[in-house]
C-alpha cells in the first residue's frame, strides 16, 4: 500500500509539473534600451501582434505555448525586427543591436541553429549571385566567353545552394525547419525529352513538368506552414498570370488539383481556400466569378462525412446563405447556358423568348426604369443597337422592371427613348394574373424562373449585363456599353472599326459613380 501511495504522489507531481510547463521564448538583445517589445506571427504574408512583453537590462521572455508555431518575430520600437522558428522548442537566442540576423547566436533550440545558418548563407549567397549578375551584364555582347564564363560561375553558385538545402533537409528530416526549407526549394526539372532526329518531343515541357510538380517539396499536412510568408509567397506566384493562363476553366483545373490533396478541417485547407477564393474575387479579369463560384461550391459547400460542411470556419448561417448564393450563380457563369427569361412586352400580350433567337449574339440586359445609371446606359445601347449590332446579327434582349409603380414608368421610357431591341418585363397585368392563379400562365405561356427572373439571375442593382453566343453560352458580362462595343467589335473581327463610345471615359465616369455610392 505504501508503495501504491508513492507512485500516485509522483504521478500527481508530473500531472502538476506538465500543466504549468511553459515553452520558453528567451532573447538577449545588447544594445537596446528597456522598453515594450512585441511578439509577432505570421498568417501567410500578413504579420499581427501576438504578445506584448518588457525588455529589461537586455532579456525580454515570452510564452510560447500559448503561441501558434510557424514563424514568429520579436518586433522592437521603429519597426526594426528579427524572425525565429518556433516548432515546440524552448528557445534561448542572443544578439545585438542593429544587425539582429547578422548578429545572431542561438543558444538553446536545435531547429533554430538550423534556420539562422540557412538564413545566413543564403543572404550571404543572394548577394554573391547579384553581383555575378552584375558583372554579366557588364560585359560586352561580343564577349562571349566571357559571358559563358560568368554564365558557368552563376549555375555553379546556384547548384552550391540546392545541395546545401538537399542536406539540411535530408539531415533534419520529421523537423518543422525539414519542411520550411524543402517547401522553399525549387522542383528540379528534368532534361526535356527528344525525338531522334533531336527535336523536342515538347517544347513546353519544362513549363509543364513544373506546373504539375510545383507542390511536390510542400506537406499539406503540417498546418505551421500556414504560419510563414513562404506558402503564400508560393501559392500567388502559382496563381498568377506568369503560370496559368487566366481563363477560369483553366485556373478552376489546376487549382482544385492542389487544393483535393489538402486534409479538409486543417488550417491548410482553410489557408488555400480562402485566398484563392478572395483573389478570384478581386479579380478584374471577366469570368473569375466562375472561380469563385465553383470554389465555394466544392470547398465551403461541400460535406464530410457527417453531414457538416466543409467550410468549418464560417458561421452555419452565413454559410447556408452563401451555399444558397452560389446555387443561383452557378448558372450565370462562363459558358453555361443561363435560364431562359419568358415574358411579354408593353403590350402584356406578346411573349418574347431569347432561347429562340437566331442571332450570332444576344446581349441579355437587365434594367430599371427608376435607376439613374440605366438611364444614361440604356440610349446609349439603343445607339450601339441601331448603328452597330442590329445589322450584324446582335440581339439585345432587354429585361425592364414594369411590376407595379414601374410599369407606365417602364412603358414611357421605351416610347421616348424609341427603344427599338427586344424590350420584355414582368408587367403589372402579367404579374397579378400570376399572383392571381399561376396556372394560368404556368407552364402554357411561361416558366417561374421567368416570373422570378431577379432571384433567378441574381438581380440585386440594375443595369445587368450578359452576352451570348449563337448557342446561348456566356461569354461575358458585366460590361458597360462601350466595353460591349469593343467586345463584340473584336469578337466579329472589327476590331479597328471607328468606336461608337470612349471605354475610357467610361472608366473614368464608373469610377465617379462608385465613389459616390
Amino acid at each position: 500500500m505504501k508503495f501504491r501511495f508513492q507512485l500516485f504522489l509522483v504521478m500527481l507531481t508530473v500531472l502538476f509539473s506538465l500543466e504549468g510547463f511553459t515553452q520558453e521564448l528567451k532573447f538577449k538583445v545588447a544594445g537596446v534600451p528597456d522598453t515594450t517589445v512585441h511578439l509577432i506571427k505570421y498568417v501567410g504574408t500578413q504579420r499581427y501582434y501576438a504578445d506584448t512583453a518588457e525588455i529589461r537590462n537586455g532579456i525580454v521572455t515570452f510564452d510560447g505555448s500559448k503561441q501558434e508555431q510557424g514563424i514568429l518575430g520579436v518586433l522592437f520600437p521603429g519597426q526594426n525586427y528579427f524572425e525565429f522558428i518556433h516548432a515546440g522548442e524552448e528557445i534561448y537566442m542572443e544578439t545585438k543591436a542593429p544587425s539582429f540576423t547578422l548578429n545572431m547566436k542561438v543558444v538553446k533550440s536545435q531547429q533554430n541553429k538550423v534556420f539562422m545558418e540557412y538564413v545566413k548563407f543564403l543572404s550571404s549567397n543572394t548577394e554573391n549571385a547579384k553581383k555575378m549578375s552584375a558583372e554579366k551584364e557588364a560585359l560586352a555582347e561580343e564577349d562571349a566567353e566571357g559571358r559563358k564564363a560568368m554564365d558557368d560561375k552563376i549555375n555553379s553558385l546556384s547548384k552550391k545552394v540546392k545541395d546545401y538545402q538537399k542536406s539540411l533537409v535530408e539531415a533534419n528530416k520529421g523537423t518543422f525547419v525539414s519542411n520550411l526549407i524543402y517547401m522553399s526549394s525549387d522542383v528540379e526539372i528534368p532534361d526535356s525529352p527528344k525525338n531522334p532526329d533531336g527535336t523536342f518531343v515538347d517544347k513546353e515541357f519544362g513549363y509543364k513538368y513544373f506546373r504539375d510538380h510545383y507542390w511536390d517539396h510542400v506537406d499539406f499536412n503540417d498546418d505551421r506552414l500556414v504560419n510563414t510568408p513562404v506558402l503564400q509567397n508560393k501559392l500567388e506566384y502559382f496563381y498568377s498570370q506568369q503560370m496559368l493562363l487566366p481563363h477560369p476553366d483553366t485556373v478552376i483545373k489546376y487549382l482544385t488539383k492542389v487544393v483535393d490533396q489538402i486534409p479538409k478541417g486543417t488550417m491548410m485547407y482553410r489557408f488555400f481556400v480562402t485566398k484563392i477564393t478572395s483573389n478570384y474575387e478581386k479579380s478584374k479579369i471577366m469570368g473569375m466569378d466562375k472561380v469563385v463560384n465553383a470554389f465555394v461550391l466544392r470547398y465551403y459547400c461541400s460535406k464530410d462525412e457527417v453531414g457538416n460542411r466543409n467550410g468549418y470556419w464560417m458561421e452555419d448561417d452565413k454559410l447556408e446563405e452563401v451555399c444558397k448564393d452560389a446555387q443561383i450563380r452557378k448558372r450565370l457563369v462562363h459558358g453555361e447556358i443561363p435560364p431562359n427569361v419568358i415574358l411579354t412586352d408593353t403590350t402584356s400580350e406578346n411573349w418574347r423568348d431569347f432561347y429562340s433567337l437566331e442571332s450570332d449574339y444576344v446581349i441579355l440586359y437587365f434594367w430599371d426604369p427608376g435607376c439613374g445609371h440605366c438611364k444614361k446606359e440604356t440610349p446609349k445601347l439603343e445607339k450601339l443597337y441601331t448603328q452597330k449590332l442590329k445589322e450584324r446579327n446582335v440581339e439585345i434582349f432587354a429585361v425592364g422592371k414594369a411590376t407595379g409603380d414601374d410599369y407606365e414608368d417602364w412603358r414611357e421610357f421605351i416610347r421616348v427613348n424609341n427603344l427599338s431591341f427586344i424590350n420584355v418585363g414582368l408587367t403589372d397585368p402579367v404579374y397579378k394574373m400570376a399572383k392571381s392563379n399561376p396556372n394560368m400562365l404556368i407552364p402554357s405561356k411561361t416558366t417561374l424562373e421567368s416570373l422570378n427572373y431577379q432571384e433567378t439571375y441574381d438581380i440585386f442593382k440594375t443595369p445587368q449585363v450578359w452576352i451570348l453566343d449563337k448557342d446561348k453560352k456566356i461569354i461575358g458580362k458585366g460590361l458597360g456599353v462601350a466595353q460591349i462595343e469593343e467586345f463584340i467589335d473584336r469578337l466579329q473581327g472589327f476590331e479597328d472599326a471607328e468606336k461608337l463610345f470612349d471605354v475610357e471615359e467610361e472608366a473614368k465616369e464608373k469610377a465617379k459613380e462608385t465613389e459616390h455610392e
